[in-house]
């Protein structure tokens, strides 16, 4: 099974372009994904994952998603490769967004240590997924 679920914030707005063949939209952007432990004495790191999400998926994320939102994905992992010009061959390791959804806690000044998650969970602030101050970003 192949299956990613991921939570993190944006580290730009989401790039957009359209396929040569059949002008399909793919926006492509890159979370930034805390790790779940702190060592004593280190800085919180995080994991800077690239997502990719096509045609209804990747509208949506252009249309909604900014820099430093936090929000939730759930895809599968691929790995693809190619030669440039050179002849030299690239690998990369991206996620495909099936599903893109909201996870910062709402605008209205509420600042409850529970919310509703878009999965219809109530979250806790002392859980994994729980909101993150803007002093814990890692950009």
């Amino acid at each position: 099974m192949n299956k990613v679920v991921l939570m993190g914030r944006l580290t730009k707005d989401p790039e957009v372009r359209y396929t040569q063949t059949n002008n399909t939209l793919v926006a492509s952007f890159s979370l930034a994904v805390n790790r779940r432990f702190v060592r004593q004495g280190e800085e919180r790191q995080a994991d800077f994952i690239n997502i990719v999400a096509w045609s209804k998926t990747g509208e949506f994320c252009s249309k909604y998603f900014k820099k430093g939102q936090q929000v939730g994905v759930i895809g599968r992992i691929q790995t693809r490769n190619w030669d440039d010009e050179q002849g030299q061959k690239h690998y990369i390791t991206e996620v495909v967004a099936e599903e893109a959804y909201f996870a910062d806690s709402k605008k209205d000044g509420n600042t409850s240590s529970n919310f509703e998650n878009t999965f219809g969970n109530s979250v806790s602030a002392n859980s994994e997924f729980s909101a993150t101050s803007d002093d814990e970003l890692p950009f």
